[in-house]
């Protein structure tokens, strides 16, 4: 059981909540910033001494019930729930499994995709393996080695990781990314290393340290849908994702709409790949 994180994530879930976001009413007078802590005991069915107790490190493990009741009352995701569960100390549901060798059936897929930029990663965000159009919209993201595997390493730590993306979705995109890497902290394929990358980035990043303390958690992949190409320019595509059967490796497709300026692009990719624009 993680004391200091569980306090100061129940603590933040339940300031982002008002009395009317969980069929309570809410008193003209009201000055306490989200919902009070005898509120969400009430919520939980819980003294609220023992709820207390929990958002100041000092009370026992809550029961699997307890636990169950909690993420109902805060209105926690899927995600959210499951990273709660793992906080206390209880089994969540397990997603992934780890494996370095990429699945037969996305490999499948993924050499008969010709026209669109496809490529498998994992849940840390490690690709590990791209089509050719993909290689030359994103730049070749198999070579990395070591933590710099993981595009949530890279956001904050190699500043040319960025430069694909508009600068205007950069802080969505590093949200994401945080949110996700959180996820993967208590329900991925590699806890231990995702713990690594966390530790890595807390003593270098201040920028990601701001994003990690928004206590944000997400499984799911980043809707940012505007690319950079150093020729092409902007690139607008769609990201379709299709998963193993244990959600151990995702294949990302990304398509573009047909008509558009972003698709007559991506076939001129398709046929220069990496051959220089301009001079």
């Amino acid at each position: 059981m993680d004391k200091k994180e569980l306090a100061e994530f129940l603590r933040h879930r339940r300031e982002m909540l008002r009395p009317r976001d969980v069929g309570l009413v809410e008193g003209p007078r009201r000055r306490t910033r989200g919902l009070r802590r005898e509120e969400v005991a009430q919520l939980v069915g819980m003294s609220t001494d023992y709820y207390a107790r929990l958002e100041q490190q000092r009370a026992p493990q809550p029961s699997v019930q307890i636990t169950t009741a909690l993420a109902r009352a805060l209105r926690l995701t899927l995600d959210e729930r499951d990273h709660l569960f793992a906080l206390i100390g209880h089994n969540a549901p397990a997603r992934f499994h780890r494996s370095e060798h990429v699945s037969p059936t996305l490999l499948r897929v993924l050499d008969r995709l010709d026209d669109s930029p496809a490529l498998v990663q994992t849940d840390l965000l490690d690709t590990l393996a791209m089509n050719p159009l993909a290689v030359a919209l994103l730049g070749d993201q198999t070579r990395h080695t070591g933590l710099a595997r993981s595009g949530y390493y890279r956001w904050f730590m190699d500043p040319a990781e960025r430069l694909v993306y508009p600068e205007e979705v950069h802080e969505h995109h590093g949200r994401a990314h945080a949110a996700r890497l959180r996820a993967a902290l208590t329900a991925g394929s590699d806890t231990p290393r995702a713990a690594r990358i966390l530790a890595e980035l807390q003593e270098h990043s201040p920028e990601f340290v701001r994003m990690w303390e928004l206590q944000e958690v997400a499984q799911s992949y980043d809707d940012c849908k505007t690319l950079l190409h150093p020729e092409l320019g902007r690139i607008d595509v769609d990201a379709q994702l299709l998963f193993t059967e244990n959600r151990a490796q995702t294949l990302v497709v990304l398509t573009t709409r047909p008509g558009t300026e972003s698709h007559s692009k991506l076939e001129l990719l398709s046929v220069i790949g990496h051959q220089q624009l301009t001079p």
